[in-house]
């Protein structure tokens, strides 16, 4: 599975970012200023002044500043979420590119299900979970060592 590009991700959490009430104008300001004096090759003055021009509609000017984003590139996005980051910490964790399953979620359960098929397969009816360890008794073939390694783990062959 290959990872979301900060591109994607603001595809995906624009309908978030642009529902009411989502981003104030104060943060919206904050985060054109922000990419216009620490990184002015992402947004130039006249780009800064468009976005933070008080005359349009906070609703307009967001949507041209996403849209602008989006055409700059992966650079850009990503330095977009850093300032949403720095500058609405509570809005960025709660955006749906940052609520969607994880590949670890994905692996934790896969894990867990292959725990849970082992133990009912290795535990025949009438008998417990634990009757699928070797007992400390067991030695390995051939030789008086115990079937448990240094370690203190059981082996599992």
């Amino acid at each position: 599975m290959t990872e979301q590009t900060y591109c994607d991700r603001l595809v995906q959490d624009t309908p978030f970012l642009m529902g009411q009430g989502s981003l104030s104008e104060q943060q919206v300001d904050r985060i054109v200023l922000q990419l216009n004096r620490y990184y002015p090759q992402i947004l130039s003055n006249k780009d800064a002044e468009k976005f933070r021009n008080p005359k349009a509609s906070l609703r307009v000017r967001l949507c041209d500043l996403l849209g602008h984003l989006q055409r700059s590139g992966e650079r850009d996005c990503q330095e977009f979420y850093r300032a949403l980051y720095i500058h609405a910490q509570l809005l960025h964790s709660r955006l749906p590119s940052r609520l969607s399953p994880r590949p670890v979620a994905f692996l934790a359960c896969l894990g867990l299900a292959a725990g849970l098929a082992l133990l009912v397969y290795c535990g025949p009816p009438g008998t417990s979970a634990a009757s699928c360890w070797p007992s400390s008794q067991t030695t390995w073939e051939g030789s008086d060592a115990p079937a448990r390694p240094p370690g203190g783990l059981p082996l599992l062959f």
